[in-house]
């Protein structure tokens, strides 16, 4: 249970790791993003999750993978919005237009103090600072990761000190058979509508139904070659998607969030990063299945609200259940 050192930050900043879960699934966690580094099921060969052994990977290209990012997941058109007659600016860290993922200095990026640990449980926090990224207030994070039976559940809360836009994501992908490409992995989603966007991946401020579009995961169906990184509006009845892989493991995503982003890691490089168990990571090698408040959900009235007060407490709750169907 004694946390390990599992590299060192530019700054000197040690970053360690802690492994949680004493039976059928066991969950490697790193303090660098409150990040999901790796995730094992017994009788199952392969790494659920892309990750990887090295510190310096997830300062590159690999930065969110397995990470909580906030202070707002997603993207913020422009990098800003307004909130009680007052214009704000965050940081533009997506070709200098965009706020993507709570800016440069994300929570997904930072090193967070490891607060508790269990055989079956750690949680992590952090405490941002009044305009960190432009947002306003002081915000305290924290994430506690449980293992139950063949269960990874994720909690997320935060408590800002003054009004502020919050959305927390686990951005974990996910690969159910080791094969590398999750095209021919099965997929439902328990949305009837979703989000167009734009070329920069902003919701068009259109909520449409997903019938007859290639965005109709009401029934099983294999995710194909087409690319999505798009926001799901979920129904909130049930499993919030289903996931099976070709050799029968499922996995099985529960959530009170009102949204689910879908994305298919289409922009990983064709020749591959190098991840855990000395796999290559190519386009759609995973899939991002991030519970979320609605992206740029700040700039529409249309949308939930994702606005919390001071005394209010932002909450996320998410299963990702592991069950084998042969």
């Amino acid at each position: 249970m004694t946390p390990a050192l599992f590299g060192l930050l530019p700054d000197g900043s040690p970053v360690h790791g802690v492994t949680i879960g004493t039976g059928a699934l066991r969950a490697t966690l790193l303090t660098h993003g409150a990040r999901l580094q790796d995730l094992r099921l017994a009788g199952v060969a392969h790494p659920l999750v892309l990750g990887s052994p090295r510190l310096e990977d997830y300062l590159g290209p690999m930065n969110y993978f397995g990470a909580t990012v906030g202070r707002y997941a997603n993207r913020i058109a422009g990098g800003r919005f307004s909130l009680d007659g007052r214009s704000y600016q965050l940081d533009r860290n997506e070709s200098g237009q965009t706020c993507l993922h709570g800016g440069s200095a994300g929570t997904g990026v930072l090193n967070w103090s490891l607060e508790e640990q269990t055989p079956d449980s750690a949680t992590f926090a952090l405490l941002l600072a009044d305009g960190d990224m432009g947002f306003p207030g002081r915000c305290a994070v924290s994430v506690t990761y449980r293992v139950t039976g063949t269960a990874l559940e994720i909690t997320m809360e935060a408590t800002p000190s003054a009004a502020c836009p919050i959305s927390l994501a686990h951005h974990s992908y996910f690969c159910l058979d080791g094969a590398g490409d999750v095209a021919g992995q099965t997929l439902q989603i328990a949305a009837e509508h979703y989000l167009p966007v734009d070329d920069r991946l902003i919701p068009l401020g259109e909520i449409s139904p997903v019938a007859a579009t290639p965005f109709d995961f009401r029934t099983p169906r294999q995710i194909g070659p087409h690319g999505y990184d798009h926001n799901f509006c979920l129904d909130g009845d049930g499993p919030a998607a289903r996931l099976t892989g070709r050799d029968g493991l499922v996995l099985e995503v529960e959530t009170d969030a009102p949204g689910l982003q879908v994305y298919n890691a289409a922009h990983l490089p064709t020749e591959g990063l190098p991840g855990l168990d000395g796999l290559a990571y190519a386009p759609r090698a995973g899939l991002a299945m991030e519970t979320q408040e609605w992206p740029d959900a700040p700039n529409h009235d249309s949308f939930p609200d994702p606005v919390i007060r001071p005394g209010e407490v932002y909450r996320n709750q998410t299963v990702y259940r592991f069950t084998k169907t042969a």
